[in-house]
């Protein structure tokens, strides 16, 4: 393996019922490649994959849960032999809850407990405990999910491993043209045409919003500042809150009659200005390129 080319090693375990799958949703919202139930035999096997696909997969989240139970012997000499290596930080993260919180989320999803054998909840749970007892001195952190909604326990995920937490949510900017249809995937959307339409002006039709004579036309218009004023007022509210509930993106769709002109404007403009605010964010232009008349 290649020194340079550090590979972040996440390991989720803990207690069936104990919130395995927000934790996996979580990691792979910060970036993290994922894996559930991966055998701890293959670690090594699927880190060397890494190894090799050039520093495109340089963290990586894998679920060990007692489903795949016959291998946990496994699991600590596996543990040992990838910590030798220079290039990989390992780290266990074991997810636990109270005997009565397991015991109720069992009893909300109607699941059966893999280790209760047609027993009540609470046998399987004192089975888990003692088998993973060992496993959970060895984790370097553990979370106990008890009264923690899904989204706490993402926000604790968070402060654990997110160096640079904007990095969890990212703006989508989206020009459209009604006439082509909404966007069936937007979070927020904003229809610009009530402003002045460089349609109208023959040189200026051929021509898109991201053509500088094109911006310049539409945001000249007092009513154009006027919207950019109260629209920028609005989003610099709402953002943090859409942040604070837990998204990882929001789209933000701009649209006007063609999806050319001043959508394509207003969603440059904003692409930038959520820059500035040190947001996370791109830009699409669905309809630019159609060839149909606005």
């Amino acid at each position: 393996m290649t020194e340079t080319n550090t590979i972040e090693l996440v390991i989720i375990t803990g207690m069936s019922g104990a919130g395995k799958t927000v934790a996996v949703q979580s990691f792979e919202d910060m970036g993290y490649f994922c894996v559930d139930n991966l055998p701890p035999a293959l670690i090594p096997k699927f880190i060397d994959l890494m190894d090799g696909s050039g520093g495109k997969m340089k963290k990586v989240a894998l679920v060990i849960d007692l489903r795949g139970r016959e291998f946990f012997d496994q699991l600590f000499e596996t543990i040992d032999s990838v910590s030798a290596e220079s290039n990989i930080t390992p780290q266990i993260v074991f997810l636990d809850a109270s005997d009565e919180t397991l015991v109720r989320r069992y009893k909300e999803t109607r699941r059966t407990h893999p280790l209760a054998e047609g027993d009540a909840p609470l046998v399987g749970i004192n089975a888990e405990r003692e088998i993973l007892d060992d496993l959970k001195g060895q984790a370097q952190i553990i979370i106990n999910t008890t009264g923690l909604k899904p989204l706490q326990l993402r926000e604790k995920i968070l402060e654990h491993f997110q160096s640079n937490k904007k990095e969890s949510f990212r703006i989508q900017v989206m020009s459209f043209g009604f006439k082509h249809g909404v966007p069936i995937d937007a979070d927020l959307m904003f229809d610009v045409r009530f402003l002045p339409n460089p349609h109208y002006i023959d040189h200026l039709r051929p021509k898109t919003g991201l053509d500088k004579e094109v911006s310049d036309y539409v945001l000249k218009w007092s009513e154009t500042q006027q919207f950019m004023e109260k629209l920028d007022d609005l989003l610099q509210y709402m953002l943090p809150h859409y942040k604070r509930e837990g998204k990882s993106q929001l789209v933000v769709a701009i649209g006007c009659t063609g999806g050319k002109h001043r959508s394509v404007t207003l969603a440059e403009y904003y692409n930038k200005r959520f820059q500035e605010l040190d947001y996370l964010t791109n830009v699409t232009h669905r309809d630019v390129e159609k060839g149909r008349r606005e």
